[in-house]
């Protein structure tokens, strides 16, 4: 009986903590607006113990911010901090697939990596991309990160990228539907899908340095995209979640 009673706090917990989340990302909680465990309680249905689990776990991903006289509010990001957390992330990757590369990967084991390379090139013939298009490429891009990431065989090391991802903003596809309204969108993904090749010949021929360099500027790929989709908050239905970063000019 106790078991299923953690249990249920548990999936409880996981509930509510998804739900707050998406009403962050949605846009429906908006910058420095206050959420109380109360308030909480109404919005997920879930009971208090497992919506005052979920709240500090939101605070630990960095989406609230604790207030001193109780309570948490949403945090507003500014663009240095996005900017950083995807920094870091391109750092671990770039780590991850130097692993791959001086540490040897099969023929066998690349294979899903290039059926993944393969699916993604046959989205950008395209032309214009269409909106279910980029949905898919977020899909598989996110796949892609994901399996270059195992190929490192370094548990320790996936863990870190795992938590980098999981910053605000910081995965690999966080702002491609934003960017899916751009007149430089395609041109984007076609640079992002040249490193995505390259990445892969530089494990294959065990160049490491060279695998490294190609991740972390892959990254800076995605700070690009960060600066012109704040540029273009026109289409926010796309990314509803932009209105929480703050530029220099806000």
């Amino acid at each position: 009986m106790a078991e299923r009673e953690v249990d249920r706090s548990v999936s409880q917990t996981v509930k509510a903590q998804l739900a707050l989340r998406d009403q962050i990302l949605s846009g429906s909680l908006r910058p420095g607006e206050r959420i109380s465990e109360l308030q909480a309680v109404e919005t997920t249905g879930a009971s208090r113990t497992p919506v005052r689990m979920a709240l500090v776990r939101l605070e630990e991903e960095g989406l609230l911010e604790a207030i001193p006289s109780g309570g948490f509010m949403v945090k507003a990001f500014s663009e240095r901090d996005i900017s950083d957390s995807i920094e870091l992330r391109g750092t671990l990757e770039g780590l991850a697939a130097r692993f791959a590369a001086e540490r040897g990967v099969s023929a066998r084991e690349l294979e899903p990596l290039k059926e993944c390379l393969a699916a993604i090139d046959e989205l950008l013939r395209q032309v214009p991309i269409s909106i279910d298009a980029f949905s898919s490429y977020v899909t598989l891009n996110a796949r892609f990160h994901a399996l270059l990431t195992e190929l490192s065989r370094s548990p320790p090391l996936i863990r870190q990228i795992d938590r980098a991802s999981a910053l605000p903003f910081a995965s690999p596809s966080a702002f491609v539907m934003a960017q899916s309204a751009l007149t430089e969108a395609q041109q984007i993904l076609i640079i992002a899908q040249e490193h995505h090749r390259v990445v892969i010949d530089a494990i294959e021929n065990r160049e490491g340095a060279r695998a490294e360099a190609v991740m972390r500027e892959h990254a800076r790929l995605a700070v690009r995209n960060l600066r012109l989709a704040l540029r273009n908050r026109t289409h926010l239905d796309l990314l509803p979640a932009l209105a929480l970063i703050r530029t220099a000019t806000d």
